[in-house]
């Protein structure tokens, strides 16, 4: 049996990142597993552009993004296997992994940074009556089928969803020549950035109906077409409202789920907001030397943060490795998100162990508009943001200071919540 100080799960970009980020804060024994056939993950099929204005200052592609990463990781002689998968890792850090080279093999991990990304929901999730006709596939595999295997999936589109890929699929498509029929949202707000919205609905006249959803899928062999209907506040069809459209495929973008079956084997404590783990300041889970960022943490809408994020999570592993760490609980304070807020990442905070400065990031379940961002330390008020407004598309974030938190050596817990300006 081999061994190595880290082994990175997922070679995406937060795994990238993250071992990059171990590599230069000293630790030489990293291994990354990666279970396709490349490395960068879902960024060789995102070809638009939008990436790395965060992280480079300039517009990137997807592919483009993920290659610098890659180049930084062969330059680093970071070990990685492709065409690996991951079968199960143990709560003592032992990584079951099987390829064809070598069959099924085990390595002893001295820590483990989990970066698996996520994957979409299916229609299966959904209980759309209808048969099951060749036409309807989840807008990630639509956009897989288009830019990367040179394939068409078809010519009339309605695409259900308005995450930020069936907004990016629906221009992509109409690109390709298709007729983008309309895109339908079961919400009163769109799931996506604001930005997506603009360029690549408005910008090609593709009509996007809030409060709508699929009820009836037409054809047996091949989707002949499909029936919308407005929904009520409970998201219940309401009869009467139905609109039916020919159309011989149908998107599904209808949201993402954080890849946690190996997390969740292993006894790591989940997050049933972002069905993600919990973690701690130090991008740590509940199992001691267990660290995990990006999507697999909980659904980013920007890479840019995927990288930051993993950055800290494998700076922390290599510290985990050298002993840099003090370990067992310290002062542990609580975040609590309440009124509008869905959850934090990360979920505690140790002051005494955190960097200077803490990025708090955060979802909120509606649209807020002339809002304030209120953070108090137990009762009292230390942040107020004013927000003209805030969405569920976008994530948002707090920055806190160590030196702020120590001056409160009693503090048990810090609210995050949205207020009425």
């Amino acid at each position: 049996m081999r061994s190595y100080d880290i082994v990175v799960i997922g070679g995406g970009p937060a795994g990238l990142a993250a071992a990059i980020a171990a590599k230069k804060e000293g630790v030489d024994s990293i291994l990354v597993l990666e279970r396709d056939k490349e490395l960068g993950g879902i960024l060789n099929q995102c070809i638009h552009n939008g990436f790395g204005l965060h992280t480079f200052k300039e517009e990137l592609t997807g592919p483009e993004y993920a290659g610098r990463f890659i180049d930084q990781a062969k330059d680093l002689d970071i070990e990685y296997r492709l065409n690996t998968m991951v079968m199960e890792i143990g709560a003592d850090k032992l990584v079951t992994a099987m390829n064809r080279e070598e069959g099924l093999f085990q390595i002893q991990a001295g820590a483990i940074i989990l970066a698996m990304g996520c994957r979409e929901r299916s229609r299966g999730a959904l209980n759309i009556p209808g048969y099951r006709p060749a036409g309807i596939y989840s807008a990630g595999t639509a956009q897989r089928l288009v830019n990367m295997e040179g394939f068409m999936p078809g010519r009339e589109v309605v695409i259900l969803g308005s995450g930020d890929i069936g907004l990016i699929m629906a221009r992509r498509m109409t690109l390709e020549g298709a007729k983008v029929k309309v895109v339908a949202e079961l919400m009163p707000y769109s799931g996506g950035l604001k930005r997506n919205i603009v360029q690549c609905l408005d910008d090609y006249g593709i009509p996007l109906k809030l409060s709508h959803t699929v009820v009836d899928i037409r054809g047996k062999e091949r989707l002949e077409g499909i029936t919308l209907a407005k929904v009520d506040g409970r998201g219940k069809p309401i009869p009467g409202t139905e609109e039916d459209y020919s159309c011989d495929t149908l998107l599904l973008s209808v949201g993402l789920i954080p890849e946690n079956e190996l997390s969740d084997g292993m006894g790591v404590q989940m997050n049933p907001v972002t069905s993600g783990p919990k973690v701690n300041e130090r991008m740590e889970t509940s199992i001691e030397g267990v660290f995990a960022c990006g999507n697999v943490l909980h659904v980013h809408d920007l890479v840019d943060f995927v990288s930051e994020e993993a950055g800290a999570a494998g700076r922390n592993a290599a510290r985990y490795i050298k002993g840099a760490v003090a370990t067992g609980s310290g002062h542990v304070v609580t975040l609590e998100p309440v009124q509008g807020v869905r959850y934090t990442v990360p979920c505690t905070i140790d002051p005494e162990k955190m960097d200077d400065t803490q990025i708090v990031r955060f979802r909120v379940g509606n649209v807020y508009k002339k809002c304030t961002i209120g953070v108090y330390f137990d009762d009292e008020q230390v942040i107020s943001r004013k927000r003209p407004v805030v969405a569920p598309g976008e994530m948002e974030e707090i920055k806190l200071e160590r030196a702020k938190l120590l001056q409160y050596p009693e503090l048990k817990k810090i609210t995050i919540k949205i207020e009425e300006a």
